[in-house]
């Protein structure tokens, strides 16, 4: 019985730091980006139609990549290690701006990645809205 109630403690505890996760990642998300990639994370935030090369639909990522999420990519362009140039691009390098502590990240092959909370912060919240 002692071992059902640690279990569900645990799991509930769990449940809340995802919860309070993608609370920060949504926030991060609606103060950066949902100006260019819009609210419905389609693409079609009030500066697309002002932007050179288009923001991308970040609701399909994970279907646009084999139904995987490209979680180092993502992490790569956030932070500025994969910057979009072809065109001349508005994206922003967000890497100094969500500094924060060094912070695992594992791609879905267990690789791990460093970042900063902040963007890990955001990247969950990105898978959460995958469709």
């Amino acid at each position: 019985m002692q071992r059902y109630i640690l279990a569900t403690v645990l799991c509930l505890l769990a449940a809340g730091a995802q919860a309070q996760g993608a609370g920060l990642g949504a926030e991060l998300y609606a103060q950066n980006c949902a100006t260019c990639h819009g609210v419905n994370h389609d693409g079609n935030g009030p500066m697309a139609p002002a932007l050179l090369v288009q923001p991308s639909d970040l609701s399909t990522l994970q279907a646009r990549n084999g139904n995987i999420f490209p979680t180092l990519r993502v992490v790569m362009r956030i932070d500025g290690r994969d910057p979009l140039i072809s065109h001349g691009s508005d994206m922003p390098i967000y890497g100094d701006f969500f500094e924060g502590d060094d912070t695992p990240l594992k791609t879905h092959l267990g690789q791990p990645i460093f970042t900063s909370r902040p963007i890990v912060e955001l990247v969950a919240y990105l898978q959460s809205v995958q469709q």
